[in-house]
């Protein structure tokens, strides 16, 4: 991204989220942090950090449009996510609902009701997961995460297709395995790697490619 362009992140607090805002912050860009609970790690970084925001209610998304009306937004990073276990016998569907608010409709939610002040040429990146893909699904369980991640990466396709007239693209981004409270920080790779191979990807989006299916590393990943 350029120096002086706008980059909105969600779940910026910690995590992938918080090493985004430092990667694109370093490179000159105004990062918007938009969270629950703010960090000071976050404080520290971001140009203006947005907190109190419950991006899964009407009141979080109109509070986040308050906050952020007149502001041009370059890159809409949707990252906040959550991920629960379930097994067969055992499942809590009140848990599958959760991550499917949160993993899926939020960023629906976010994208839509933010996407009259992203420019021509600019870029929604949807951080979602391998464990979102039915082809490449060869453990099982996680029934949730798993489907709430194939349903943002069919909303993340079909805002490609939406917004491609509008010089939008769009792309569904697999961080890898990540050291982060979300997996107990029992991952292969740092979130400073994850953020680093997903800027790159990011870099590479344009409308030609818009609609992809991406793991960080490069890897075009199977639906």
């Amino acid at each position: 991204m350029p120096e002086n362009q706008t980059v909105v992140i969600t779940g910026a607090n910690r995590g992938i989220g918080l090493e985004l805002a430092r990667h694109y912050a370093g490179k000159g860009c105004q990062v918007i942090g938009v969270c629950r609970e703010a960090s000071a790690e976050l404080q520290e970084t971001a140009a203006k950090v947005i907190e109190g925001v419950d991006v899964t209610s009407d009141a979080g998304i109109q509070k986040l449009v308050k906050e952020l009306d007149g502001q041009t937004i370059d890159l809409l990073i949707n990252n906040a996510g959550l991920l629960q276990d379930e097994k067969l016998g055992s499942i809590d569907f009140d848990s599958i609902r959760t991550q499917m608010e949160i993993n899926a409709y939020a960023p629906l939610r976010v994208a839509e009701a933010l996407v009259g002040q992203i420019p021509y040429g600019g870029k929604i990146a949807n951080i979602t997961s391998r464990m979102g893909s039915i082809a490449d699904n060869d453990s099982g369980g996680r029934y949730g995460y798993r489907a709430s991640k194939a349903a943002l990466n069919a909303f993340g396709k079909s805002l490609a297709v939406d917004l491609q007239p509008k010089g939008i693209a769009v792309a569904q981004l697999h961080p890898g395995y990540v050291k982060t409270r979300m997996v107990n920080f029992g991952g292969l790779i740092t979130p400073a790697e994850s953020a680093k191979g997903l800027a790159e990807r990011i870099e590479e989006l344009n409308l030609d490619n818009s609609g992809s299916f991406w793991h960080s590393n490069g890897e075009l990943l199977p639906w």
